[in-house]
């Protein structure tokens, strides 16, 4: 066999490594330093992009998904193409079990590994969707990538931070429980879920990719794979960010003191939450906002879990990376963490 048209699989790691790194440098580490300092400074990170300055959602309409689907899409479009590149790249520039060896276990330690590398990435859940597509296509366990997905939100730093300067010390610390608790312990529950006759099909998948991958060609594997992943995902994504640009009025009602710190309150705004897709760190001017208001504290906490983590656009994007009984579970449960979260607010009279 002719050895010089095989991979290098250190040139592989190395090109991983740089496109991770500087992609992450330029869209997220770097700009998420500088507004750290306009947090501590202003006590505000922008707009609601929910609502603006205004007390409510506009009405349902044409003009009102295109217009949040142009603001959300400038926030999030780089973000939105390094997950593309790294989720196509981890399939064809890593070596082909190497995400098993990392994260195949069915025990917590897959999903610890999960979680802490979700911690450095900080995408929005939609962001973060192709990378754990690329994760589960190379037989990551189910655990280990929700814990993966579900961190890159509720877990990132700069958000933690940014709730820190803006909301208060109190709410970030909030965020940080029962985010450890989402994340760790919903991606343990959901490994716990796996039948034995899942985990022999993952092995026999396992097995049919290293024999079957190509050992060489890596750079136009990974532009077909990019190809074929972003017709699939991009498309979807797009129509569902538009319904629910349009559907905001529907989701969340006007604003003001009327939406207290009953139950009925905090349960459908961790329902609306869990539905609707936002940017990175989009949850703290949202917040700010409707406690601004006159919003209750319970709503208010429900939103704090629940808009970052999932979202109706993210949960179709995974449809296929997962059974349907793991994404019902994960939803349900946000949903839950919502509730605790919003519970938890009152309860300890933020």
């Amino acid at each position: 066999m002719n050895t010089t048209r095989q991979n290098n699989p250190a040139m592989g790691w190395i090109t991983f490594f740089l496109i991770a790194a500087a992609g992450l440098f330029y869209v997220k580490w770097l700009p998420y330093y500088n507004r750290a300092f306009v947090a501590a400074a202003t006590h505000s990170i922008g707009q609601s992009i929910l609502m603006g300055k205004a007390a409510s959602p506009p009405s349902p309409s044409i003009s009102a998904a295109l217009d949040y689907a142009w603001v959300y899409g400038k926030a999030i479009w780089q973000a939105m193409v390094l997950g593309l590149l790294l989720g196509s790249a981890t399939q064809a520039l890593l070596p082909v079990n190497w995400v098993a060896k990392a994260l195949g276990r069915t025990e917590f330690g897959s999903v610890a590994a999960g979680g802490l590398l979700s911690i450095p990435g900080m995408m929005c859940t939609c962001c973060a969707a192709p990378i754990v597509v690329g994760l589960r296509e190379r037989q990551a366990s189910a655990g280990g990538a929700i814990a993966f997905w579900l961190g890159n939100t509720v877990l990132n730093p700069a958000t933690i931070v940014f709730m820190g300067f803006v909301l208060g010390w109190n709410w970030s610390a909030l965020r940080l429980a029962l985010g450890l608790l989402m994340v760790f312990g919903l991606g343990y529950l959901v490994n716990r879920m796996v039948t034995p006759k899942e985990a022999e099909e993952a092995e026999a998948r396992l097995a049919t990719l290293v024999g079957n991958t190509p050992t060489s060609g890596a750079f136009t594997r990974w532009m077909r794979i990019l190809w074929r992943m972003s017709v699939r995902l991009v498309p979807e994504y797009i129509v569902l960010v538009l319904l629910l640009g349009a559907a905001r009025a529907w989701l969340f009602p006007q604003i003001d003191p009327q939406i207290d710190n009953h139950l009925i309150w905090i349960v459908a705004l961790a329902v609306a939450g869990t539905i609707f897709v936002i940017p990175t760190a989009g949850e703290v001017p949202i917040i700010q906002a409707m406690l601004s208001l006159g919003m209750g504290v319970g709503p208010a906490g429900a939103l704090l879990m629940t808009l970052p983590p999932i979202s109706a656009p993210s949960v179709a994007m995974l449809a296929r990376s997962f059974p349907p009984r793991v994404l019902a579970l994960v939803t349900a449960s946000v949903v839950a963490f919502g509730v605790i979260g919003g519970l938890l607010a009152v309860a300890l009279r933020f």
